[in-house]
C-alpha cells in the first residue's frame, strides 16, 4: 500500500537509506538523506510550484581583478 503526505507526494527509501519524492504521476522530485528532510524539502517545493517562488534579489558578476 502506497502512503500519500499530504494527498499529494509519496516517498521512497532506496537500498543504501536514500529517500525519494514522487508526485502522483511518478514525476521524481526530491532526493535527500533523511525521511524527514525529504518531506520537508518536498513540501517547499510543491509550495513553490503552486504559489511561485520569490525572484531573487542577488546578482553576480564574472569579473575577475588582478593578474592570473
Amino acid at each position: 500500500m502506497i502512503e500519500w503526505i499530504d494527498d499529494a507526494f509519496r516517498l521512497e527509501e532506496t537500498k543504501y537509506g536514500i529517500w525519494h519524492s514522487f508526485d502522483k504521476e511518478g514525476k521524481g522530485l526530491i532526493t535527500a538523506l533523511h525521511e524527514d528532510d525529504c518531506v520537508r524539502a518536498t513540501r517547499f517545493y510543491l509550495k513553490g510550484l503552486q504559489e511561485g517562488f520569490d525572484d531573487a534579489i542577488v546578482s553576480y558578476e564574472g569579473k575577475v581583478f588582478g593578474k592570473l
